[in-house]
């Protein structure tokens, strides 16, 4: 690690602490994450190559955190008796904003304007394409919000980042606990305790992000699983066994109060009619019929951009 000066730490990620830091060579930026890897005799678990393996797959996409190479650091023991210890660092690029600070510059700077509509539609496009990359190769993200997408500043390019729960999933799903994704971007399967999802879990939270850069503020901002549903069937209805089978049956339903959908143009009443659309297909309550990320491009929501460019 000789071969990095750490600037500051950035945070604690799903990995571990992760650094800012420069690659002394190059004078190049980079985030290390290192990584609560407990070394055994054998080496590295087979599960963490598996991990980092689909990390590297995944990163050939512009639009995913790029993780440019992972350093295995031994650190002598420190007694006799205890075995070596092992870390690994993964070394991705490092970008110095992520969404959410960009949504809070809009809302909270010296003067609070919308976000224009061309640079949410812009933005949306990329969250699809990389979704949809991370989805061909059966990778969940499982927490997407707007602290995990990280900007290009000048290019108004957007990375998904935090990959590091992307357990790669075979059919049939295996059984997730569902403490990883943050409330005001949880699918309402996960909160009501259903233990087999799908790609559907991530379109849901596209979204949520994509209704907060038109509100400039989360359009769930629930503090508690209960509460969290709550807000969601007071817009959209206390969902129906006619709209979504089986929804009764889930591990944690209760009877809850019985509200009518909401129009949902007044929860993003600057939000165009195809944009409004595709909200509307994002937000379905059942699964099954959520659009994927795949078809998403091909909303009529995007028709006036100019594709080309991404």
């Amino acid at each position: 690690m000789e071969k990095y000066e750490k600037l500051e730490k950035v945070g604690e990620g799903t990995y571990g602490k992760v650094y800012k830091a420069m690659e002394k060579g190059t004078g190049k930026l980079v985030a290390l994450k290192k990584t609560r890897l407990e070394m055994d005799e054998e080496g590295i678990p087979p599960t963490a190559l598996r991990e980092i393996s689909l990390l590297q797959m995944l990163s050939t996409s512009i639009y995913v955190v790029r993780l440019l190479c992972v350093e295995h650091v031994h650190q002598p023991p420190s007694t006799k008796s205890q075995p070596p210890k092992s870390n690994l660092y993964l070394v991705f690029e490092y970008l110095d904003t992520d969404l959410k600070k960009f949504i809070d510059s809009y809302r909270k700077g010296p003067n609070p304007k919308p976000l224009e509509p061309f640079l949410i539609q812009k933005l949306m496009f990329q969250l699809c394409k990389g979704v949809a990359h991370c989805h061909s190769h059966g990778v969940l993200h499982r927490d997407l919000k707007p602290q995990n997408l990280l900007l290009v500043k000048d290019k108004e390019l957007l990375k998904i980042a935090d990959l590091g729960l992307g357990r790669a999933f075979t059919v049939p799903l295996k059984s997730y606990t569902h403490e990883i994704v943050t409330l005001w971007y949880r699918a309402p399967e996960v909160l009501l305790g259903s233990t087999h999802y799908s790609t559907a879990v991530d379109m849901w939270s596209v979204g949520c992000i994509f209704a907060e850069m038109v509100r400039r503020q989360a359009l769930f901002p629930g503090d508690s699983e209960f509460q969290q549903l709550l807000h969601i069937f007071r817009l959209l209805g206390t969902p129906t066994e006619q709209q979504w089978p089986g929804v009764s049956t889930l591990r944690d339903w209760h009877v809850y109060p019985k509200w009518d959908p909401q129009d949902l143009t007044l929860a993003v009443p600057s939000l165009s009619p195809h944009g409004v659309d595709l909200l509307t297909k994002l937000l379905k309550y059942n699964p099954a019929e959520r659009i994927s990320a795949k078809a998403a491009l091909d909303h009529p929501y995007f028709d006036s951009l100019d594709k080309s460019q991404f």
